[in-house]
């Protein structure tokens, strides 16, 4: 006779005991399944939670401490200059028009599949603009209605900032430096709590701005500060002999950098503290023009993503354009509009 084995109770005993780990926080993971009953999830889907928890198997669980609200990302778009006075072409050789709607279609593809999965954060889009033409300002609107998030366009005349910045640079340095001196301004007053400074000529992925949500929670809880975070994986790092550390995000390794471009994530408090410094870039240029933002870096870790989530399109000789190991072409086309 066949021998009966009583699943019932054991059934039964093990659905309380989820609920109550449930109830308590913990998680269980299920090795001989791969998978995580409390979490109804299999190990390979994303089990972090944002605002609450970062989890990494095997590492376990970090509970988050600095949880982001609002988000504020401030697309700077300028589309009669190529390459800011230089004579050189971009990946792809195409106007500087098509590299800023590239930009934008991207970003908004991130920012759009963010938003689903971030039911508790409220994105706003912001472009500011300076010298583009007004068909370009059609484009660039028209594609903002594409987004699922409030958006914004302004419009900059530099000839507002004759009183700000210093004479004497090219028409192309001073409209950028208006330009920012804009974004700075802008992100002072606005009541997000973090805030994405973005140049138009990187293309996201589609994971950019999720991976950079969870992996800005984690570090901020990890390092016990607020930090910097950067999309891009820059070629001139691997030029450079510096000592780093590698730190896991939630999907992607993440190392400490010194240096970057000015396209960046961080908190308005970290603006705040350093406004008077991040305002010499809207003021003067120096040499080079990302110093006061270099600086800042001595007081709250900055981070790069390894591979890259955003690719910078500079020339294809550029140490500061193409990220290693990234399909650009199929991310290329992936932001035509």
């Amino acid at each position: 006779m066949k021998k009966i084995k009583n699943t019932g109770k054991t059934n039964f005993l093990k659905k309380i005991f989820i609920k109550l780990c449930r109830l308590f926080g913990f998680e269980i993971i299920d090795q001989s399944n791969f998978n995580s009953p409390t979490l109804n999830k299999d190990l390979n889907e994303t089990l972090s939670v944002q605002g609450k928890k970062s989890i990494t198997i095997p590492l376990g669980q970090i509970n988050i401490k600095n949880k982001i609200n609002r988000l504020k990302i401030i697309l700077r778009s300028c589309t009669s200059e190529l390459i800011m006075d230089q004579n050189k072409r971009r990946i792809f050789d195409k106007e500087k028009n098509e590299y800023t709607f590239r930009t934008l279609k991207s970003l908004i593809k991130s920012i759009n599949k963010a938003s689903l999965q971030f039911k508790n954060i409220k994105f706003d889009l912001l472009v500011t603009d300076t010298n583009s033409a007004k068909e370009d300002i059609d484009k660039i609107q028209q594609i903002l209605n594409q987004s699922n998030i409030e958006n914004e366009f302004e419009s900059i005349d530099p000839k507002n900032f004759k009183d700000k910045i210093k004479p004497g640079y090219s028409e192309a340095k001073f409209s950028n430096m208006a330009n920012f001196y804009t974004s700075l301004m802008v992100a002072k007053k606005d009541p997000a709590d973090v805030i994405y400074f973005v140049e138009d000529d990187y293309l996201h992925s589609e994971d950019a701005i999720t991976e950079m949500i969870f992996a800005y929670e984690k570090f901020c809880t990890i390092f016990s500060k607020d930090v910097v975070l950067l999309p891009a994986d820059y070629p001139y790092l691997y030029a450079k002999d510096d000592v780093t550390k590698i730190y896991l995000g939630e999907k992607y390794h993440w190392r400490l950098v010194s240096e970057s471009l000015v396209t960046f994530m961080t908190s308005k408090k970290v603006i705040e503290k350093n406004y008077l410094n991040l305002e010499k870039m809207g003021i003067e240029w120096i040499d080079p023009w990302e110093k006061p933002l270099h600086d800042i870096y001595n007081s709250y870790p900055c981070l790069s993503p390894m591979p890259s989530l955003a690719v910078h399109c500079a020339n294809i000789n550029s140490i500061f354009g193409i990220s290693p190991f990234i399909d650009l072409k199929k991310l290329w086309e992936k932001s035509k509009v």
